[in-house]
């Protein structure tokens, strides 16, 4: 709430540069606002009495907003990729997989390796867990495994996070 809005008999007013006036009369606070040709603004509204701030309104939601926007800027979302792969894939093709695995983690996304089955490919489930072996020993360099292989309907999936990025400094020669 500001300047009109506010209908507080008395407020505990503080000044610009946050010292506190004490216990004013709403009126008053007001008209001290009007004085500094700034707002009054009401900060804590449950307090007994409620606490108003003497301040431009305007320049401080213009503040507030510009911090907003630098804090999404700096706010990264990982995604989970997935790759799908078959039981009977051969060997180039994992290494295509592979590949676009690494992008993933180097970009920071999460990856979802999933294996479908299809018909009797359902009965020899020991296959998909050598591949994920191989995918894990090749990805090692690049990713963690969040979550192991787990069984799912027709499909088994596996998790991998990104490791996390270490940064060397180099040293400085003492001469």
């Amino acid at each position: 709430m500001i300047n009109e809005q506010i209908r507080d008999r008395e407020v505990r007013l503080i000044d610009t540069d946050g010292a506190q006036l004490g216990i004013v009369p709403g009126r008053d606070a007001q008209k001290m606002a009007d004085d500094k040709r700034l707002d009054l603004v009401k900060i804590s509204p449950t307090a007994k009495p409620p606490v108003c701030k003497i301040m431009d309104y305007s320049k401080f939601r213009f503040e507030q907003s510009k911090k907003e926007k630098e804090a999404r800027k700096k706010q990264r979302t990982v995604d989970i990729k997935e790759i799908r792969l078959s039981p009977n894939i051969d060997i180039h093709d994992i290494n295509v997989k592979v590949r676009k695995a690494i992008e993933f983690l180097k970009g920071g996304d999460k990856v979802k390796i999933t294996i479908r089955f299809r018909g009797r490919e359902l009965g020899r489930t020991e296959i998909a867990h050598g591949i994920f072996a191989e995918l894990t020993q090749k990805l090692s360099e690049f990713g963690n495994v969040e979550k192991p292989p787990k069984m799912e309907a027709r499909s088994m999936s596996m998790f991998m996070a990104p490791k996390p990025q270490q940064t060397e400094k180099p040293q400085e020669k003492k001469e």
